[in-house]
């Protein structure tokens, strides 16, 4: 199993960060793709994947703090820490129109900017959108982000709005959310090919049934795993096959190593 969205480096880990690790590879996690949320987030990210041969990084401003980002100075910033040889992708990005932490047209440039950073270094996206279905794919047109693919993380939408994910390149990733009850994702999941599916924790939020209400950790991912392999009816070993292999793809972490 690989993670492709996880926040280790929030401080709720704080107090036993190698342990949840240790725990995961235990439970069968391979790889966590640690995210960055803005520019401090991003750097302990590259920390984090530094110390640990399992953990590979993302990096990119959070659109809930697109209000900080500055158009003449912040892709530098941004690139140059994104050339680090463990950063996979430029993430988490994309826009929030449900908490609007931050406003519409500072989300819109933060996030056109971090697109244009990703297509020169050629990095895939990893896309938050929450509440803006629309605009945020209009911003993926606009920029042609489709010349380096990525994910749409934790997908909330209709099963329509999944398949014109997937028509336009991008893989879709499922979670916690998969497992609740009233939960709109199974619809989703069940619509569109496995192949076109990736599994994550979104962690330390998101945990998944029976745990909800308890901080998440990557290994309950196969929680996850579980719920998707009912969805789709097949075996947990298959969507553990087609899941890691779309991941190792789109993140091409076989160019990689996680033997250092």
């Amino acid at each position: 199993m690989i993670d492709t969205h996880a926040h280790l480096d929030f401080d709720q880990f704080d107090p036993d960060r190698d342990a949840v690790i240790q725990i995961a590879l235990n439970e069968g996690v391979e790889i966590i793709i640690n995210i960055g949320t803005d520019f401090s987030s991003s750097q302990k990210s590259i920390e984090l994947a530094e110390k640990y041969p399992q953990v590979f990084a993302a990096v990119g401003i959070h659109p809930h703090d697109a209000n900080t980002w500055n158009s003449r100075t912040d892709p530098a910033r941004l690139e140059k820490l994104a050339t680090h040889p463990r950063v996979v992708a430029i993430g988490e990005i994309g826009l929030d129109f449900y908490r609007n932490y931050s406003p519409h047209e500072d989300q819109r440039r933060a996030f056109a900017d971090q697109i244009a950073v990703a297509r020169n270094l050629h990095l895939p996206l990893v896309v938050h959108n929450r509440e803006a279905f629309n605009d945020t794919f209009d911003t993926l047109l606009d920029c042609h982000a489709h010349e380096v693919g990525g994910v749409m993380h934790c997908f909330a939408g209709i099963p329509e709005q999944g398949w014109q994910t997937v028509d336009y390149g991008f893989l879709l990733s499922v979670g916690g959310r998969l497992t609740y009850t009233n939960s709109g994702d199974p619809a989703v999941a069940e619509a569109v090919p496995l192949d076109k599916i990736l599994l994550e924790t979104d962690c330390p939020f998101l945990t998944p049934m029976p745990f909800r209400g308890k901080r998440n950790h990557p290994a309950l991912i196969k929680h996850v795993r579980a719920k998707l392999a009912e969805i789709k009816r097949v075996t947990e070993a298959e969507v553990d096959r087609v899941t890691t292999a779309a991941a190792r793809k789109v993140f091409r972490l076989d160019e990689k190593t996680t033997d250092r």
